[in-house]
């Protein structure tokens, strides 16, 4: 039986983050025997592929960049909670069966499986980190006029958890996870440290959009010149897996002082 409920979700675009923090929040009761009918595993029904595994109040997804996500179900409506809280319509769902409208408006039909070969597709137990957990370190003399400064910086991969949204081939919402990183600079004139501190995205925040910033990662610092206000740096606040950025120049200046504005300001 078709039920044409509108799919919901909370969060979808960043631009609008701050409208939606002030929208009503509509308040859902659980369904438990809804929720204990999607235990277990689920493919797609043409493919056969894994779409995802259910335990608990849990889903856990393939897909290794993929995070579990909290869910429950009420009345004709399934709901995903990670960094964002996503709707979808329920068009139907029994013992073995689980039919719902995607972001994409398509109608995602699953099928329950017992086959456990399935399971090698879970067995990942941290998500793969792209493009990250590398150390990076530099070091760099430069020169103004008759001085030389050295420059050490030193790039340390984290496990601070950065969440990116997103949809997979068949218009499920999930989270992307990716690490953050600790950037140190350190300044020497001589035997002398004139600066030296560890950079977190977090220094950022009066430069970068929070909305931004809350799924960026910081991804290096590097030596852009060097010139009568000081040494200058370049930091990169960088969107997984795109092209975005913002670049933030971070400026020290020979007594040690410490200025930081957006590139180009």
């Amino acid at each position: 039986m078709n039920r044409n409920i509108l799919l919901l979700f909370v969060g979808c675009l960043l631009l609008f983050a701050a409208c939606q923090e002030r929208a009503p929040k509509t308040e859902f009761r659980e369904d438990a025997k809804a929720k204990q009918m999607l235990q277990g595993m689920w493919i797609d029904e043409d493919g056969e592929d894994v779409v995802f595994r259910v335990k608990g109040d849990t889903i856990y997804y393939p897909d290794s960049t993929s995070m579990p996500a909290y869910f429950y179900i009420s009345a004709d409506t399934f709901v995903v909670k990670g960094a964002n809280e996503i709707r979808y319509a329920i068009v139907k769902q029994a013992a073995h069966l689980f039919e719902f409208k995607t972001q994409n408006g398509d109608i995602l039909k699953l099928v329950k499986t017992t086959d456990k070969a399935y399971l090698n597709s879970f067995k990942h137990q941290h998500p793969v980190v792209l493009n990250q957990g590398q150390l990076v370190r530099r070091d760099t003399i430069v020169a103004f006029g008759a001085e030389k400064y050295h420059l050490y910086t030193q790039v340390n991969p984290t496990t601070y958890k950065v969440l990116k949204s997103t949809y997979n081939e068949d218009g499920v919402g999930v989270d992307n996870v990716y690490y953050d990183n600790i950037v140190n600079v350190n300044v020497y004139h001589g035997a002398s440290r004139l600066f030296g501190r560890d950079f977190r995205k977090q220094d950022f925040i009066r430069q970068v959009p929070a909305s931004f910033l809350e799924q960026a990662v910081l991804s290096d610092m590097v030596f852009r010149a060097i010139d009568k206000t000081g040494i200058h740096f370049r930091a990169v606040l960088a969107m997984p897996d795109s092209s975005v950025s913002y670049q933030v120049e971070v400026t020290i200046s020979f007594d040690g002082h410490l200025d930081i504005r957006t590139a180009g300001a």
